[in-house]
C-alpha cells in the first residue's frame, strides 16, 4: 500500500501540513495552523505544522504523534492499515473518517 495511505485511509501526500513539511513552506505552515486552528476551536501553531506522514518516521503534528485514536489503536494492533483489522467494519472512530471521506474507504480497500 501507498506509504503516504494514513491508518484511516486518509491521503497523507494531499495533506498541506505534509506538503509544508516537505516543502520546508513556512507561510503554508501559517495558514494550515489558521484553518485548522479556526476548524478545531484550539490554538494551532505554525510550529505543530510538522509532518511527514502517519505512517512514515519522523515527524508528526500533535495530534498525529499521540492523539489520534485510529492511529494509536493501528499501532497498539500492530496493523498496516484499518483494512487489516477484523473490527474495521464495526470501528466507531473509522466511521467518523470514512462517512465524511468515500475516498479514504476506497483508499484502504484498494479501489
Amino acid at each position: 500500500m501507498d506509504r503516504y495511505i494514513a491508518y484511516c485511509g486518509l491521503d497523507c501526500g494531499a495533506c498541506e501540513a505534509r506538503i509544508a513539511t516537505a516543502r520546508q513552506d513556512e507561510a503554508l505552515k501559517r495558514k494550515v495552523a489558521r484553518e485548522w486552528s479556526e476548524l478545531n476551536g484550539v490554538e494551532i501553531g505554525p510550529e505543530m505544522i510538522d509532518c511527514v506522514g502517519c505512517r512514515i518516521d519522523g515527524p508528526k503534528t500533535p495530534y498525529c504523534a499521540s492523539l489520534c485514536p485510529i492511529r494509536r489503536c493501528a499501532l497498539g494492533r500492530g496493523v498496516e492499515t484499518c483494512v487489516d483489522c477484523a473490527e474495521m467494519d464495526t470501528c466507531a472512530h473509522l466511521a467518523a473518517i470514512t462517512r465524511g471521506n468515500i475516498d479514504a474507504l476506497r483508499n484502504l480497500k484498494g479501489r
